[in-house]
């Protein structure tokens, strides 16, 4: 509900205006609190795939990645707030570190070799500028993906992603996690199912700030829970530093060009996401349609975010949806609310002691908020689909790409005869479903059934 002690309803659906600090400062922070869980879990979960997640020795490299998510998820949404030239859209728009690329990144990690970060940091790099570049047509290829292709892409992300939160909450993922006694015990699950119920509850039951928080407020209920049952460790916090600046190709630089062309495939259907947030921006806070430079400006952030984070060992970002729905609810158009939470955000990214209480979160407790988040992506891409004209035609394009991409998933080895490059990104089942129902749709005659 718009509280209209902000400003006049002219004023707060004004993207320009700037709210009093007393109100603008709490808004701000609340448009962290709704990203802050799934802007830093990518980064947990590429550190374990790369072998130094949770348990690991190397607990500096997660703490650095967890801070690079922060750090250029706030430059980025800067980017977008304050613009620079034709980039950036002006709008409140929130960026973070983007689930959409997991899928990708998941298995071109392991099947890398020596590449490694190494080889994802340059790929995240090159694949902001192709994404950059995406900004200069954009607006020509929207006819191309319609809420079958699009909604399809969102399920299949979610869909691919679940897997990781069940192991997760059952205590890590990976064969090393799986050999350990306390895999998949009760403790585990008892920890991750406070996580779910608090976030259910708050989410439900509760109004304001701690509906918006709900699943950082759940993570935190867990965590309380965890501490008394003697699983959280604080060990790291005390070694961990006050101050750290980001280091550029802090991995190397080395093409990898499985992860390159994963990259820049992912890229469109970051950019067409970005475009419905846009679009959702201006319709819930100011009632209008965005205009052809807003959403450009907004694509060239995008790409400019991504690169820039790429160069200091950031993930891919991308705009949030869930703070779309915030500027519906709040009313409060202004750009400037989410400069501020943009500030704070990379304040915590120069904190190294900050990423160190997030890696003492234990890894039960994380997988209770991710089995809700990433089953909320997977939601997003149904409610999408329910857009859709459900005729035979359409029926035939979404069964034909979900079967071979959630196949190919189950079964990464069915291609066997394939190069490694093409292999992994056809393992990843995301991108071969996109590319199916991408043709399909283009080349189906309309007046089918």
């Amino acid at each position: 509900m718009t509280d209209t002690s902000i400003g006049t309803p002219e004023q707060l659906r004004d993207p320009n205006y700037t709210p009093a600090l007393g109100k603008a400062i709490p808004l701000g922070i609340q448009h962290v609190l709704a990203m802050f869980v799934s802007n830093v879990t990518p980064a947990i979960i590429i550190a374990g795939v790369a072998g130094f997640g949770f348990g690991s020795p190397d607990v500096g490299a997660l703490i650095y990645l967890i801070q690079m998510s922060m750090l250029f998820a706030g430059v980025a949404t800067l980017i977008q707030t304050i613009g620079i030239g034709p980039v950036g859209a002006r709008l409140p728009i929130v960026q973070g570190t983007s689930f959409a690329f997991l899928p990708v990144m998941i298995p071109a990690m392991i099947g890398a070799g020596t590449a490694g970060l190494q080889g994802l940091m340059s790929g995240v790099m090159i694949g902001g500028l192709f994404h950059f570049c995406i900004g200069f047509f954009i607006g020509r290829i929207r006819f191309a993906l319609p809420p079958l292709v699009t909604g399809l892409i969102v399920l299949m992300i979610g869909l691919a992603l679940i897997k990781v939160g069940i192991e997760y909450a059952a205590g890590g993922a990976g064969d090393f996690n799986r050999g350990k006694p306390t895999w998949g015990g009760v403790s585990n699950w008892f920890q991750a199912g406070v996580v779910i119920i608090v976030t259910l509850a708050l989410k439900f039951f509760a109004r304001g700030l701690l509906s918006v928080a709900a699943v950082l407020v759940g993570l935190i209920a867990g965590y309380i829970v965890a501490f008394v049952m003697g699983d959280v460790s604080l060990a790291g916090v005390g070694r961990a530093g006050w101050f750290q600046l980001p280091k550029p190709f802090a991995y190397g630089f080395g093409v990898n060009w499985a992860i390159v062309i994963g990259m820049c495939l992912m890229a469109f259907i970051s950019a067409i996401e970005t475009v419905g947030d846009v679009s959702g921006i201006t319709k819930g806070g100011a009632g209008r349609e965005a205009t052809d430079e807003e959403v450009t400006g907004a694509t060239f952030a995008d790409g400019l975010g991504t690169a820039i984070g790429g160069i200091f060992g950031g993930l891919p970002n991308t705009s949030f949806s869930q703070n779309v729905g915030l500027i519906a609810m709040t009313g409060v158009m202004s750009r400037h609310v989410v400069t501020i939470g943009a500030i704070f955000l990379i304040i915590c990214g120069l904190i190294p002691k900050i990423g160190a209480v997030i890696n003492s979160v234990p890894i039960q407790v994380l997988g209770g908020g991710v089995i809700v988040m990433f089953g909320m992506v997977a939601a997003a891409g149904a409610s999408m689909l329910s857009d859709v004209n459900w005729n035979r035609r359409n029926m035939v394009i979404f069964a034909v790409a979900l079967s071979v991409g959630l196949g190919l998933q189950q079964v990464p080895d069915a291609m066997a005869f394939l190069g490694n490059t093409a292999k992994i990104l056809m393992t990843s089942g995301l991108l071969p479903a996109a590319f199916i129902a991408i043709v399909l749709n283009l080349v189906l005659p309309e007046d089918i059934g």
